[in-house]
Parts: structure tokens; C-alpha cells; sequence
């Protein structure tokens, strides 16, 4: 059984369909789900955030409303930011680099059995050093990026 997490993302992703722009009212949903609005708080952040394609704007009062944006860059300009972000950071979390492998799926640069495979690849029992698993799943997950591009 899912987790009210998995719920609340589930839902917000079933009425976004195709639109690019989402609004929704971040009390009403802890009122639909009968959670905290802290909860849903903690979904838009580590559901939809940037890693993900995803920005959030909130507006103070007014109900705690907030905006979903799905980012729409050109397949390679996805590609050519996460390279970028790649570079920009020492290590890659197993969390992170799944974030970023969801995007990957969302967006059909991998397949869903392919993601699978490459988030086995790249996780902490495939990665078993003492210490640096985290660079070298960095240096992994640039390939396939690389890789991907060359497609």
C-alpha cells in the first residue's frame, strides 16, 4: 500500500495531465488528504522540485496558494542542465540521482525498465567503496547523460 506521500504526489500528477501550470490551494489539500499542511509541504518539496523539472511558486495568505510549474526545455537543453548541475556539485546521493533518473522516465529519455537498471547500477550495494561511492555514481550518472545526448 502507498504511503499518503505517494497518495498526495499521485494526485497532484492525475490533475495536471498536460497542462504546463497547475494551481492549487495547499489547505485544501491537507483538508482532502486530512493531514497537516506541513505534509503537503514536504510532497511539493521533495516531489516537485527542480531536480524533478518542477518549480513551486506560493503566495503569503490568501489560503496557501501555490503554482506548479513544469519546466519545458528542448530534450537537449534538459540534458545540457543536468550535465551542468552535475559539474557544479562534488557528489551525487543515491536520493538526488534518483530524482533526477524520475525526470529522465518522465521525459522518455529511459525507459522505465531502463531506469531501473541504471538506479541498480548506481546504488549504494552496486557502489560498495569505503568511502567516494557518492563521486563515482556522480561520474556514472554523467555518462549516461553523455550517452543519452549522443542519441
Amino acid at each position: 500500500m502507498a504511503n499518503i506521500s505517494d497518495e498526495i504526489e499521485q494526485f497532484i500528477l492525475s490533475i495536471f495531465a498536460d497542462e504546463g501550470t497547475l494551481k492549487l490551494s495547499r489547505n485544501d489539500l491537507a483538508q482532502y488528504f486530512s493531514v497537516a499542511p506541513s505534509q503537503i509541504n514536504y510532497v511539493l518539496s521533495t516531489r516537485f522540485n527542480l531536480d524533478k523539472g518542477y518549480v513551486i511558486e506560493s503566495k503569503r495568505g490568501g489560503g496557501g496558494c501555490i503554482t506548479i510549474v513544469r519546466i519545458s526545455e528542448s530534450k537537449d537543453d534538459t540534458l545540457s542542465n543536468m550535465l551542468q548541475e552535475l559539474d557544479s556539485i562534488d557528489a551525487l546521493s543515491f536520493n538526488r540521482a534518483n530524482c533526477f533518473l524520475q525526470r529522465l522516465e518522465r521525459e522518455e529519455f529511459v525507459s522505465k525498465q531502463e531506469g531501473e537498471i541504471i538506479k541498480s547500477a548506481i546504488s549504494d550495494k552496486a557502489l560498495n567503496f569505503p568511502t567516494g561511492s557518492a563521486t563515482v555514481r556522480k561520474n556514472i550518472f554523467k555518462e549516461i547523460l553523455i550517452g543519452l545526448m549522443r542519441r
